[in-house]
């Protein structure tokens, strides 16, 4: 199998344009002649299959939800980032770029980095002109905000709800492309396998969830837009259906894995309450532009946090990193607050919190709009009602949820937040054109590894998402698909479709009759206590060494005593819960050998043995300046190939935000 990451020559900012320009092309009526198949419609997925479908292109699209409309893309709430440069702050192109480098610890290839910051100025006009409905400024300009990790204000957004805006236009090109013909949508149906002949992906085998009934389709090339798998961990922000099972198939049958250690952990999420949970909610970064982050200074402090007076309040993100202050990234942000709690000063009940304050900006905002009204004599309360105001047309949708959620009112008292899993910067490894080592087969958005590095910088996620299909893979996969255009559609009866059908059948029949003890959800819980605590903020040679073995003795268990009620031939929740949880305990131990591999502190990835003297981390770059591609060889057993990663424009150094 090819590993090449197929990076083009030439310089930089000329390699997208000069890739485009020799690119291979198919003719339209060669393009009616090929087969795509895409799993996954969130916004990598949606974007791809409508941009595929309107370029002529026989499309089938599958989603496990019950419409395209109910993937996770969905619950994106702060904004997408784009180097538009609205603001007139300095803002470009390389400045995106090395920001999402830095940010990403110097972890990332360079040269899709480089090319998802070109493009991003081209998806804020594609979303537009499909009438998502940005935040606006008053002369009727689009509003950006600002994210961690960034000294500008790039980031595009709608209220608190980004990602349902940008998915409802992605949607809405979809079923344009299926009214039309050109895309077959297939909902309620979850891919089990990839479909290999002759060495490529030629189709996938997937489990209709309504009947039970297992389906062959054949596609010319296969898209993975499967987002990420922070399910592992069982409690995270992602939705519950949210799973890693058509990325490790693909995996399983060729393709590389890369760096799955990399997890993102969010530091603005409602705090865990209790073992009832079964999800975390996120409380958008965009809260960080203006909501100031602090402990008391008095460890064990039980005052309420209003009664706790200015002088007594430790601002500890401003105090250490007076640069960014509360906008520095996800995990610098993350690991300050879980070593505040750690020490002693968190907060709430379980006093692992930490405080999100917005009464400094309610009063901010209610003097500018005093101001804005020529009313000089406001008293403190018309004011913070006008500031109020202010907050709640900017936030008011997430203010609401964290009311509903919690049962306080945020105007009044401070949030309290807490980190907790969010994205995952690991995923199938792919080349510049986004192919897996596996021909034919492609990863887009969350489910490749390639732009984010170690840690994602905030409201990159939309971005990558919708440039992968927008604006990458039409080029891309044309390059790939001009060579299989005197490939005739192949019969599902095809041997290798009835014996990769027959292999899932057998799966399934194992799972079912194992006849055990112990619920799918018991198991997946004591998976993710297992990967929170050693592989979850903080990470070490013992812990881990703990945790692989834990997981295999886990997966023992799993495959001689889980208990799945109903029948195969039928709608049965559990049993397909059961075969992701299954693929979730063969990651975790994967993640958990990546992380014991990589002996050095980056990003997300905290190696409690490297860190600086004052706790922040320590790259190796002279040893682990790699991505780390893992080929899966049985049971137990993957082999690590590595790829290079070679800096040109943005040279590693320590990170710093101080």
């Amino acid at each position: 199998m090819a590993f090449n990451s197929n990076i083009p020559h030439g310089e930089m900012n000329e390699k997208w344009n000069d890739y485009k320009g020799h690119v291979k092309l198919v003719n339209p009526a060669n393009k009616r002649k090929l087969e795509v198949i895409v799993v996954g419609t969130g916004l990598a997925g949606a974007s791809a299959a409508a941009t595929l479908g309107e370029l002529g292109y026989k499309v089938k699209a599958f989603c496990f939800q019950d419409s395209p409309r109910r993937a996770h893309s969905i619950a994106a709430q702060g904004g997408i980032n784009a180097a538009k440069n609205y603001q007139n702050d300095g803002d470009s192109v390389f400045r995106l770029f090395y920001d999402t480098v830095k940010g990403g610890d110097y972890r990332a290839r360079e040269a899709n980095v480089h090319r998802l910051a070109e493009v991003s100025a081209s998806i804020i006009d594609q979303c537009v002109a499909q009438g998502v409905p940005f935040a606006r400024e008053y002369g009727g300009m689009l509003s950006n905000r600002s994210f961690g990790g960034t000294q500008v204000q790039r980031t595009f957004y709608a209220a608190g709800q980004t990602g349902q805006q940008l998915l409802l236009g992605a949607y809405s090109a979809i079923e344009r492309q299926v009214a039309l013909g050109n895309v077959t949508q297939y909902s309620r149906h979850e891919m089990l396998d990839v479909v290999m002949i002759d060495g490529k992906a030629r189709g996938i085998i997937v489990r209709n969830l309504i009947t039970g009934e297992l389906e062959r389709h054949f596609g010319h090339a296969v898209l993975l837009c499967t987002g990420g798998y922070g399910n592992v961990f069982y409690l995270s922000t992602n939705a519950m259906g949210s799973n890693v099972t058509a990325a490790w198939k693909a995996h399983k049958k060729g393709a590389y894995f890369g760096n799955p250690c990399f997890t993102q952990i969010h530091p603005t999420c409602i705090p865990v309450t209790g073992d009832h949970q079964s999800k975390l909610t996120l409380m958008s970064e965009s809260l960080r532009n203006d909501g100031r982050i602090w402990v008391p200074k008095q460890k064990g402090d039980n005052r309420k946090a209003v009664d706790i007076p200015e002088e007594e309040r430790d601002y500890y993100l401003e105090r250490r990193y007076p640069a960014f202050g509360n906008l520095v990234p996800r995990d610098v942000a993350s690991r300050a607050a879980k070593e505040r709690c750690d020490e002693g000063y968190g907060v709430g009940t379980t006093k692992l919190a930490v405080y999100l304050d917005f009464a400094d900006a309610i009063k901010r905002y209610g003097k500018i709009e005093a101001g804005i009204k020529g009313d000089t004599n406001a008293t403190e309360a018309e004011i913070i009602q006008l500031g109020k105001d202010v907050v709640k047309e900017k936030y008011g949708n997430l203010f609401d949820m964290y009311a509903k959620i919690t049962g306080e009112n945020p105007y009044e008292m401070p949030m309290r937040i807490y980190p907790a899993v969010h994205y995952t910067m690991g995923g199938l490894w792919v080349d510049y054109e986004l192919q897996t080592t596996v021909p034919g087969l492609y990863a887009l958005g969350e489910a490749n590894f390639s732009d984010h590095g170690a840690n994602r910088l905030g409201a990159s996620a939309l971005m990558q998402g919708l440039a992968d299909g927008y604006f990458v893979i039409p080029y891309t996969l044309g390059n790939y698909l001009a060579d299989e255009i005197r490939t005739g559609t192949i019969p599902t009866s095809h041997p290798a479709f009835e014996e990769t059908e027959n292999a899932v059948r057998d799966r399934i029949n194992t799972l079912m009759n194992i006849k055990g003890n112990q619920t799918v959800e018991s198991f997946h819980k004591r998976l993710g206590k297992i990967m929170w605590d050693k592989c979850g903020m903080a990470r070490n040679e013992q812990g881990l060494k703990e945790a692989i073995t834990e997981i295999q003795q886990l997966r023992r268990e799993f495959w001689s005593d889980v208990k799945i009620p109903g029948d195969i031939n039928e709608m049965n929740p559990e049993l397909d819960k059961a075969g992701r949880v299954a693929d979730f305990i063969e990651l975790g131990e994967l993640m958990c050998k990546d992380a014991l591999n990589r002996r050095e502190s980056c990003g997300g990835h905290f190696r409690e043995e490297s860190q600086t003297e004052d706790g922040e981390a320590k790259r190796d770059d002279e040893n682990f300046s790699y991505v780390a591609a893992w080929e899966y060889k049985g049971e137990e057993n993957w082999e690590l190939h590595k790829e290079a990663l070679e800096f040109e424009i943005v040279k590693p150094t320590q990170r710093s935000y101080k």
